[in-house]
């Protein structure tokens, strides 16, 4: 396996550190935990990688987050069983090749692009709102 198989939509598990951890000076995840990968943009000192992360725990109200649909979660490789949310008001970003966290695992799946898409659009009309974890 190599990097060149984490794209976007694809699920991947990764050490998310939460902007609520970060804020108290934490600079480790607690867990790893399936992410999607939402954009993958090549950079000449590494391809920068920005993770979503996945959870059980339903968000509050005012949160941008998605409730996966069960097909989407088996596409993803994920338990079909547990109610998922992606969150999509924050985000870890990483550097492919510089990263302390990321590895060379294959992903354990994928999501539809009919699906994971249009979560990407709404995310860059409103990145400006989005907290910003860097890792690299």
């Amino acid at each position: 396996m190599s990097y060149d198989d984490i794209q976007t939509a694809c699920v991947v598990r990764y050490p998310y550190l939460w902007a609520r951890e970060a804020t108290k000076g934490e600079t480790e995840g607690r867990k790893s935990r399936p992410v999607a990968v939402g954009v993958r943009l090549a950079r000449a000192a590494g391809d920068l990688i920005l993770f979503f992360p996945i959870t059980t725990k339903e968000p509050e109200p005012e949160r941008f987050a998605v409730e996966i649909p069960t097909i989407e979660k088996q596409r993803a490789g994920l338990d079909r069983d547990l109610r998922l949310w992606i969150i999509l008001d924050e985000y870890n970003s990483d550097i492919v090749g510089r990263s302390f966290y990321l590895e060379s695992d294959p992903p354990i799946g994928k999501f539809s692009k009919a699906f994971f898409l249009p979560l990407m659009r709404e995310f860059i009309a409103r990145r400006r709102k989005a907290v910003a974890v860097e890792r690299a």
